[in-house]
């Protein structure tokens, strides 16, 4: 008898990625909230507050928000895709209380606006087709970013006010509408910038401040305006696409965009009452202390 053709053996799964994982986990709009136990839906509920209120005032919410979905058992490439959905209201509201400071910025909003699009589909794309296991090793690595940025917020801003000749932080006249030259390293750096925010997040609005400071002249108020503005921009394009692709738990969504709207109008508020310093290196601290938990978990 001849030799029977010799079967190979099964085939090597594919690492799981968000979109696959989309497929085979059916979209549920009604998913049981006896999947969450009230003490963790309150839990989501509390961080994604103070998550809009610290991003009002310093910063770097996410870096709270995140680890609460990872603490309610959510698998980090899940928390982060559920955290862009959950936090993007609280970017409308920031963007709406400052309509003012973006009046007679349009070339500059087309430009850069333009640009963080494709920035914010890449990042999506990239995050979509990457691996779990492969985000997983990232993730403390991102939060360590985050926290750096953060740490260093104070820095980037002083940096900023001296670039504009405005070193006590006092008003100067509104620049022009335009990108004030070195516009291909403007362009570069918000794209990447935008890429990073729709990849994982934590941390863009500090970015994206330096960059405009460091390119644009104008104040900081219009720059932050334009900032929150772009901010909102990548945050839509990540949400849609996750949304769609990805595997969003729509219950942590609901309890948490509804709470970081609020957060977000408090920390407007509140943001001149409180101690920023303060705030902004016990965020830093935990948010080092789920980075390094993550890292030796892994």
């Amino acid at each position: 008898m001849g030799n029977r053709p010799h079967r190979s053996a099964r085939p090597t799964p594919r690492p799981a990625t968000a979109a696959s994982e989309h497929r085979r986990r059916p979209v549920s709009y009604d998913e049981p909230v006896s999947g969450l136990e009230p003490a963790q839906l309150l839990l989501l509920a509390a961080a994604a507050l103070v998550a809009g209120a610290v991003n009002a005032v310093a910063g770097g919410g996410s870096l709270l928000s995140f680890p609460a979905l990872l603490a309610v058992g959510y698998p980090a490439l899940t928390a982060n895709v559920t955290n862009s959905v959950a936090l993007t209201p609280g970017y409308l509201g920031g963007t709406v209380g400052y309509r003012r400071e973006l009046a007679g910025q349009r070339p500059r909003i087309l430009a850069l606006g333009v640009t963080s699009a494709i920035g914010a589909v890449v990042g999506a794309f990239l995050l979509l087709v990457s691996s779990a296991a492969l985000f997983e090793r990232i993730v403390p690595w991102l939060i360590f970013l985050a926290c750096g940025l953060l740490a260093v917020q104070p820095r980037l801003a002083r940096l900023v006010r001296e670039l504009r000749g405005d070193p006590d932080g006092r008003a100067e006249p509104a620049g022009r509408a335009g990108l004030d030259g070195h516009t291909a390293a403007l362009l570069a750096a918000q794209f990447l910038a935008a890429a990073y925010g729709a990849y994982f997040g934590a941390g863009v609005g500090i970015m994206m401040l330096a960059i405009l400071g460091i390119f644009v002249a104008d104040t900081l108020q219009r720059l932050n305006a334009l900032k929150g503005l772009l901010s909102l921009l990548v945050a839509v394009i990540a949400a849609v696409a996750f949304a769609l692709f990805a595997d969003v738990r729509w219950v942590a969504v609901a309890v948490m965009a509804v709470a970081s709207l609020v957060g977000g109008q408090l920390g407007v508020v509140l943001a001149r009452r409180l101690n920023d310093q303060v705030l902004r290196w016990l965020v830093v601290a935990f948010g080092v202390a789920v980075g390094l938990r993550l890292l030796l978990a892994g």
